[in-house]
């Protein structure tokens, strides 16, 4: 072969090569940046959060989500935490005792972006620009209210009144440039008076400032369909919590206490190794809106291994 010819040859080898690169996806999998609810290894975090938070990114994961209370919630948001640190086992939330500038710092120097957090009620109606002051420098869009508390969902008329309430707080927070987005826990589901209580709350919401995060486990807990929800509120769906079951349970109740989902705790399994068919509903979800999928497993034992493997079935789908 003379060398012009050798040269020709190369050159095509080399825009062949580089053409079928651009058109190989950086990530196979069907959910492109795998996120993390951090409550699912707040021992570890409150031990090492930097070397938690690149453990995190080892395993693949690209985003994260986080619990509060953070410096900016209100004080009976912190006092209710304090209340709860005995029977949870640990103290650590937030910011993990790091300023918000230095969270930034460490997920960036591990390639992860924070773009939802969680954070209570009180704090939601009362600090939309402490929580903004927060954005700013961690980047998060979402802020979210993890469950209603019990109080305040006892009838059909609490609920419209909380669709009024969620209406305000989204309203205030889009002013800020960020949106409100509701986490369903196990209640709400069950008919009261012929009314089922969560589409009387998301009947009542604007949709253009209530916005939507569906725990998948706790969906199926409380006898619901994720999937037939996903059709019912298409584009309200923004995140979703995956989580898997070992074996089909529904809440002994209505799903609203406590006690009742501590009982389902021991069904919780990785990603990918239970009864819930996760591959139709994230197919469905990512054709419905979702934006942002976190792998969250309550009280697991082993939450290292077990968030590996739930990251390696989200990287196989």
């Amino acid at each position: 072969m003379n060398r012009r010819r050798f040269i020709r040859q190369a050159a095509v080898v080399a825009a062949s090569t580089t053409l079928v690169a651009h058109h190989i996806p950086s990530f196979a999998g069907t959910v492109k940046k795998p996120g993390v609810q951090l409550w699912s290894l707040p021992k570890v975090l409150e031990k090492d959060f930097k070397k938690g938070i690149a453990s995190l990114a080892a395993m693949g994961y690209k985003e994260v989500e986080m619990y509060g209370p953070y410096p900016f919630s209100t004080p009976e948001a912190k006092r209710k935490f304090q209340s709860i640190i005995p029977s949870i086992g640990f103290s650590g939330s937030g910011f993990f005792e790091h300023s918000a500038k230095e969270v930034k710092a460490i997920l960036s120097d591990n390639g992860m972006k924070v773009p939802s957090i969680h954070t209570d009620l009180d704090t939601l109606r009362s600090s939309a620009g402490g929580m903004a002051a927060a954005a700013s420098v961690l980047g998060f869009t979402y802020v979210c209210l993890p469950a209603i508390p019990a109080e305040e969902r006892t009838t059909l008329d609490d609920y419209k009144r909380l669709a009024e309430d969620f209406n305000k707080i989204g309203e205030q927070v889009k002013k800020y440039g960020m949106k409100f987005g509701y986490h369903n826990h196990g209640y709400g589901f069950k008919e009261v008076d012929g009314h089922v209580p969560l589409y009387t709350l998301l009947d009542n919401t604007d949709p253009n400032l209530v916005f939507l995060e569906m725990d998948v486990y706790w969906t199926v807990a409380g006898g619901a369909d994720p999937i037939t929800l996903l059709d019912k509120y298409p584009d309200r769906y923004h995140l979703m919590h995956v989580k898997d079951m070992k074996e089909k349970k529904t809440f002994s109740g209505d799903g609203g206490d406590p006690a009742q989902w501590i009982e389902l705790f021991p069904y919780m399994t990785t990603a990918g190794s239970g009864v819930i068919d996760l591959k139709a509903i994230i197919a469905k979800a990512k054709r419905s809106g979702v934006k942002h999928f976190f792998v969250e497993q309550d009280g697991v034992a082993d939450p290292e291994a077990a968030l590996k493997a739930s990251a390696d079935y989200l990287k196989s789908i």
